[in-house]
């Protein structure tokens, strides 16, 4: 919590002696009250800890969406966060475990979206086209980047749980892909003997594209990369995909 602040006090004249007799004194003009210091808004509410947890959280993840999971500190968060360092570190074992959360956050969202947007196509073949086209847009590249980032998080790190997390994620995004497919498949819209092998290599090819789009090397501008994915579709599912 931010320290308080006192109570400005004007200052009152001695009272007369009662022997005395009351002279007529010129009052001088009241001092101006100090201007009290701007509090942050997180700090003028003493709040429960998951709200504070989350509101640096929140406040972490543009930080590794512009300048990447390496390039934040604490401070940084803090200052994003409109709190105190200590606070951070109070509610925080280590920078790693803020941005590890933040990276969780965004990329439950970012597929949770997806998904939303998939499901509510009028068919299979539809829902995959819209995954495709919001795969790849010029807002999605920094998706990408924490998502690589994400991935090498746990690289580097021996939290099993954090490990376990990532396999979660990543089988959650391979259901939603197989989903997609089958419902084509049910509908009629696309034939296809190995959905499983589909799944796996349609999220191969968009990790593959996402970091040649990234790197630039060779350069792909995003209407190949929703080319190449399309054609995948086109090839193992028999559907033409649209130009």
């Amino acid at each position: 919590m931010a320290p308080h602040h006192p109570e400005d006090v004007g200052m009152t004249a001695a009272k007369p002696s009662q022997a005395a007799k009351p002279r007529q004194v010129e009052k001088s003009p009241a001092a101006p009250k100090s201007p009290r210091r701007a509090v942050a808004a997180a700090d003028r509410t003493r709040q429960p800890t998951e709200v504070r947890r989350r509101l640096i959280v929140e406040a972490a993840v543009p930080l590794i969406a512009e300048r990447g999971y390496a390039a934040v500190g604490v401070r940084d968060v803090a200052a994003a966060a409109g709190v105190s360092v200590g606070t951070v570190t109070y509610h925080f074992g280590s920078v790693q475990e803020i941005l590890s959360e933040a990276m969780v956050l965004h990329i439950e969202r970012y597929y949770a979206e997806l998904s939303e947007a998939a499901e509510q196509a009028t068919s299979g073949a539809e829902a995959l086209r819209l995954l495709v086209d919001a795969l790849f847009t010029e807002d999605t590249d920094r998706h990408w980047r924490m998502w690589f980032d994400y991935w090498n998080a746990g690289e580097q790190g021996t939290d099993e749980a954090f490990s376990g997390g990532q396999a979660h994620r990543y089988e959650t995004w391979h259901q939603q892909i197989r989903a997609l497919a089958q419902r084509g498949v049910t509908d009629g819209e696309f034939s296809a003997d190995d959905l499983d092998g589909f799944t796996v290599r349609f999220a191969a090819l968009a990790d593959g594209l996402a970091l040649q789009r990234l790197r630039q090397a060779p350069p792909l501008s995003t209407q190949d990369a929703r080319r190449h994915l399309n054609r995948l579709i086109e090839t193992e599912l028999g559907r033409r995909s649209p130009e």
